[in-house]
Order: structure tokens, then sequence, then C-alpha cells
């Protein structure tokens, strides 16, 4: 049974994503809360595998809430807009991924179980336009922790995972199977600490190792 938190400031908001997700065979909705600060209490209280995570609510807002959430809670934007200015910094503080609010139902489901199941919710193409709108804004390339511990191949393939390739792609662009790239990039998140595919993605960029326009 998959625990969802909904963490939104609108009470309507938050009652049609309980009806919907209670209504999945393998999923429960375990806490709601109406800013961070409430978010990240209850999070503690009820352990949710997923949080359902509004940026802008009063008191603290979702941005804040989400770097300061238990680890072991996956947590997915909700923003009213597809390039919302906040949405590379949710990711870059833990977030898994994100979605609009006027996404289909199945498609909210669907996301719900790709985050429990460890995956990041982030296209290779919202991976690419993410990076290409926001990463001039971004800090200069930094040293990242762990880097140095990486293989040569691990550096090329998570470079190609911040430039937004499925593991498909990065087996085509390297010659090797699929199951040998998912591989390397399950070592490169063990080495670098990554919650996941979301994280490389941002560890990549932050490290310099992908720039916008480098495909």
């Amino acid at each position: 049974m998959i625990k969802v938190l909904l963490a939104d400031d609108q009470a309507l908001v938050r009652a049609g994503f309980r009806a919907l997700l209670d209504a999945q065979a393998d999923m429960t909705v375990v806490a709601e809360a109406s800013d961070g600060a409430e978010a990240i209490r209850l999070a503690g209280e009820h352990g949710p595998d997923v949080a359902l995570m509004d940026i802008r609510m009063p008191g603290m807002d979702g941005l804040t809430a989400t770097r300061e959430m238990p680890p072991a809670v996956k947590v997915i934007i909700l923003t009213t807009f597809e390039l919302d200015e906040y949405v590379f910094e949710a990711l870059r503080g833990g977030a898994s991924g994100f979605l609009v609010k006027d996404t289909e139902p199945a498609e909210l489901i669907q996301a719900v179980r790709v985050v429990a199941a460890g995956e990041a919710l982030l296209s290779p193409s919202v991976t690419r336009r993410l990076i290409a709108e926001y990463a001039s804004r971004a800090k200069e390339p930094s040293v990242t922790a762990g880097l140095d511990q990486l293989t040569e191949r691990e550096r090329e393939v998570l470079t190609l995972v911040g430039a937004g390739m499925t593991n498909d792609e990065i087996a085509a662009k390297l010659f090797m199977a699929p199951a040998t790239a998912k591989t390397h990039v399950s070592r490169a998140m063990m080495k670098l600490h990554a919650r996941d595919r979301a994280q490389l993605v941002v560890i990549a960029y932050e490290s310099g190792l992908v720039r916008p326009g480098w495909l």
C-alpha cells in the first residue's frame, strides 16, 4: 500500500486528490497539510511514501518543506504552470519530479506509483527544457562530493543522464546493452548519494558536466 501525504492550502484541491487516490486499491492518503510546516510534522508522524506538495502555500512554502522532508519521503511538486520558476529549485532541493495541477487523473495515479517505486518523474524532454530555461540563473559549476569516485564510463553516463537521455538512448549512444546502462546509472546514484534520477540531472548540471545547449 502506497501511503500519500497531501500538502496544499486549498481544501477543495486536497479533497479532490484524496477522493481520487483513496479509490485506488494500492493507495491511501494518510494525512493532509495546508502549509509546509504542517507537512513536515505530519510526514514525521505518518511516514508517507509520497508527498504531493504545492509550492505556493502560506507560512512555510513547498520549496522549503521539500528540502526539510525526511529522506524516505518522495516529493512530487504540484504547480499551476509546466515551467514554474521554482520547479528547478525544488528538484535541487530533493523533489522527485513535478506535475501540473490540471494533470489527467490517470496520469496523477501513475505518477504516484512511479515515484513510490523510486523512479524520477521527469521525461527527457522536460528535463532538457528545465535545464535550458533555468540553468543560466543558477550558480557557477561547483565540485560535487563523490564525483571523483566515478569511473570514466560512469561520468560519461552521468553526463548523458543530465542531458535528458533515457537508459535506452544512453545504451544506443555508447554501444552497450540497456541493462548495462541501467547498472552504470545505479552505481552513479549510489556513489553520489542521489535520491533518484532527477537528483542526477541536478548534479550533472551543477558540477558542470552538462550545460544548456550541450546536445
